[in-house]
């Protein structure tokens, strides 16, 4: 037990100063919890650690917290209206690039067929961990490229289900044939569905409500970590993995008013736990079995890149812009995290050499390790690439500016906010994270900027706290929500004015200290009532 606490704190102390030092260079926090773990087993001899089953579980539970945040993302109303990035581009994705995989590690590299099986399923799949947690800490995940992004690794992590099913039927003990093992899959998920989705519901609702009710946070807290370690308990029990547990229980939580709260206080366990998935992952890398096999390494790692990237952004060109798909390819061409439990499954029933595992899990790792450099990069280097016009804004223009509004958004409201403003003469700054919309402000004479409002960067950049005031005349909820939060966290002397259309918006919205809603539908009555009174009267 002492042993224990002694390494835990080695391990937040190593990595709290590797991640101080790393934040000066810009680098990922993701790099400086590998490198603790490659750093703890070789400083206190841990190899014969890095395979324990207990820290794997505890290791998990990282992901399993962010696949919960990312269903609180992910109402039932907006995943139906995901259906095309998770179910058209997650299967095509997933299927093609397990194809193409298979067809050259067996043809080409001429592995024997179920070892090249095993590589295509689990090349197919990018890293959740690495991508979520940066379209969420960038706000990127309300993007275009963003949701496709998200929409597919949520399918990823429905795929791993039937692979994990598939291995346990090619494995020396899966005397079941593919039959029966279908059938049970299909009972346990209707069994889990109905727990979770008549029962679970409930119980989290009551849960939540109580708690809250309590004003006691120690037990709103506590219920929250009970639903999802509950819901993610029994997922496993049933079959499937702990994460589809929990990204289901966050589904149903964000049909409540409770949600944004819940993902508020959640955030601490699971940017610990995930950290603490990352040291594990560290503690997987054989140094010197690295510096002897680099080259074979980075070649494989190269092309698994270079391979994805062009299968994915050929498959989203049938539905998006090239821009929209080579952003979304780039970042989906790592190899994930759900690869170790591949790869460890198959080793352990025999299907995998040892070496040749050994080779492909520092493959996965140096991928998720380069992952954080690279999708940082993305939007600048598709913008060099395709020589698209760079519309980013010079931050030395607002250094001195004051009493300028910002116009959040450049649709058809964006357009009359912007007409008023100029009749107005008052000065005036466009912001929106349409490419095209930028472009028709620019051509028209106006100041227009791509950027997203949701980044504390932006607002910094545009010294929000000096403006007049921000008006946002987005259409999304989330997105506008979004952005209003970083707007109020930023600075809380502000005019704030938000665009609402419906009475779901306005609820949405009432808890933020918003200066003005402005109800589209309530000022309108309101006109038209004043232009009656303005008619003269027919006799």
């Amino acid at each position: 037990m002492d042993s224990a606490l002694f390494y835990i704190v080695v391990a937040l102390g190593v990595s709290t100063v590797l991640n101080l030092f790393l934040k000066r260079l810009g680098v990922s926090q993701i790099i400086g919890y590998i490198l603790t773990g490659t750093i703890l087993v070789y400083a206190f001899d841990l190899r014969d650690m890095n395979n324990s089953a207990t820290l794997e579980h505890v290791g998990e539970f990282g992901i399993v917290f962010l696949m919960f945040t990312i269903g609180l993302e992910i109402s039932f109303r907006k995943m139906s209206s995901m259906k095309t990035e998770i179910f058209f581009n997650g299967t095509m994705q997933v299927g093609f690039t397990a194809l193409i995989v298979y067809a050259i590690t067996h043809y080409v590299f001429e592995l024997e067929s179920v070892s090249a099986i095993i590589v295509s399923l689990a090349f197919a799949l990018s890293s959740t961990a690495v991508v979520l947690s940066y379209l969420k800490s960038s706000k990127e995940i309300y993007n275009p490229y963003g949701q496709r992004a998200t929409g597919i690794l949520i399918f990823q992590d429905i795929a791993v289900i039937p692979i994990l099913i598939f291995l346990s039927f090619l494995t020396s003990e899966g005397h079941q044939s593919v039959a029966v093992i279908l059938q049970d899959t299909v009972v346990s998920a209707v069994i889990v569905m109905i727990l979770m989705f008549v029962v679970g519901k409930r119980v989290m609702t009551w849960l939540l409500h109580f708690s809250a009710s309590s004003e006691v946070d120690e037990l709103f807290m506590g219920s929250v970590l009970f639903i999802v370690i509950g819901a993610s308990l029994l997922a496993s029990y049933m079959g499937f993995t702990y994460s589809l547990g929990a990204f289901v229980a966050g589904m149903i939580i964000a049909e409540t008013k409770y949600h944004h709260k819940v993902e508020t206080d959640i955030a601490p366990f699971k940017d610990i736990l995930l950290g603490t998935f990352f040291i594990i992952v560290g503690m997987k890398v054989d140094v010197f079995y690295f510096i002897n096999n680099i080259g074979i390494i980075i070649g494989i790692f190269l092309l698994v890149l270079i391979l994805k990237s062009i299968i994915m952004y050929l498959l989203l060109r049938i539905t998006s812009s090239h821009m929209l798909s080579l952003k979304t390819a780039l970042a989906l061409s790592q190899v994930g995290e759900f690869s170790f439990v591949i790869f460890a499954v198959a080793s352990v029933g025999g299907l995998l050499d040892k070496e040749l595992e050994s080779l492909l899990v520092l493959v996965v790792i140096f991928s998720m390790m380069v992952t954080p450099f690279f999708i940082s990069k993305i939007n600048k280097l598709v913008s060099h690439v395709t020589h698209h016009e760079y519309l980013g804004l010079d931050t030395s223009d607002f250094v001195s500016r004051k009493n300028h509004v910002i116009v959040c958004g450049y649709s058809i409201i964006g357009k009359f906010v912007a007409k008023n403003l100029d009749e107005m003469g008052a000065p005036y700054v466009i912001i929106d994270n349409s490419p095209k919309h930028v472009q028709e402000a620019l051509a028209e004479g106006k100041e227009a900027y791509l950027g997203d409002m949701s980044k504390l960067s932006l607002l910094e950049a545009l010294h929000a706290e000096s403006s007049a005031a921000i008006i946002v005349t987005l259409d999304n909820i989330d997105k506008k929500r979004a952005v209003c939060e970083t707007v109020l966290k930023h600075t809380k002397d502000i005019n704030l004015i938000v665009k609402v259309a419906t009475l779901e918006d306005k609820n949405n919205l009432q808890d933020l200290n918003i200066t003005s809603l402005v109800d589209s539908k309530l000022e309108i009555g309101r006109v038209l009532v004043e232009r009656m009174m303005t008619c003269k009267l027919k006799y």
